[in-house]
């Protein structure tokens, strides 16, 4: 059976900060993925999971001098990963990364990796995971157990295996995303990384020296003490996919669980960071 995809193309006037605030937004409402336009954004979801009024009531519409005006179209799966194809330009992440689609030629840096987004979250493209590949980068993963969660196309737990990860554990709730990281461990040859669907409940007693959660703020807020309880003394806790002014929050909620930041890092108001249970 087909599934089919609402793409919801956006009008934001003015585009800058407001489109990234508009697409945190409608990522709580479950638009799963994003592209960036001249006028704004272009913003998907499962057609089964789409009614015109998640556009009702939106907080950035309310902002002052913020105007958004929104069009709809049915889509096939197929049809959007065209336009991933199309679009999708490889990037590089320092001296030592790149990430690139099968259908890009080799890149010659230690860790090429292959993704095919398809329609899920992950290519390096967007501030938060270009953050987080670059702070992974800086840090050593030898030996270690690794959970990345809401882990999209899987491209954060394979730089883990990469850089040594003895054990990477990724999971999504999305099926999509479940089925696209599978695709794209195998497409690098990853041994070590087990995908799995779910979300913070079907964690069960297992801990990790490491935890990757590149989400959204309401999410990582609920889960961070889920996220501490399973993590390892002087286990590092990665988070990305908040603004820089929802910082405050999320290092309090890290405060609260006894954690301690070790470092963060912005890029246009994303914010990625490391903390640290001691």
């Amino acid at each position: 059976m087909e599934i089919y995809y609402i793409e919801a193309t956006c009008t934001v006037t003015p585009t800058e900060p407001f489109s990234d605030l508009l697409m945190a937004e409608l990522g709580t409402l479950g638009f799963e993925s994003f592209e960036q336009t001249p006028l704004g954004i272009k913003a998907y979801i499962l057609e089964s999971a789409f009614d015109d009024s998640l556009f009702e009531g939106l907080e950035t519409a309310d902002m002052p001098g913020v105007s958004l005006s929104f069009s709809t179209h049915r889509m096939a799966q197929e049809n959007w990963n065209q336009t991933w194809e199309e679009n999708f330009e490889p990037i590089v992440v320092g001296s030592d990364c790149a990430v690139r689609a099968p259908f890009h030629a080799p890149i010659n840096v230690t860790h090429d990796l292959v993704i095919m987004p398809k329609m899920s979250f992950g290519t390096g493209h967007h501030e938060t995971t270009f953050m987080m590949l670059s702070l992974m980068l800086e840090d050593d993963f030898s030996g270690q157990s690794v959970l990345d969660m809401g882990s999209g196309t899987a491209v954060l737990a394979i730089l883990a295996e990469r850089l040594g990860a003895d054990s990477v554990t990724a999971i999504d709730i999305d099926p999509w995303c479940f089925e696209n990281a599978q695709e794209n461990v195998a497409l690098n040859d990853c041994t070590r990384v087990e995908v799995q669907q779910g979300d913070a409940t079907v964690l069960g007693s297992q801990t990790y020296q490491c935890i990757i959660a590149n989400i959204n703020r309401n999410i990582l807020l609920a889960d961070i003490p889920t996220y501490t309880a399973q993590l390892e003394g002087e286990g590092r806790l990665y988070l990305s996919g908040f603004y820089q002014e929802d910082l405050p929050l999320i290092d309090q909620a890290c405060q609260d669980q006894g954690l301690v930041v070790s470092r963060t890092m912005t890029k246009n108001n994303w914010v990625a960071g490391i903390w640290v249970k001691p």
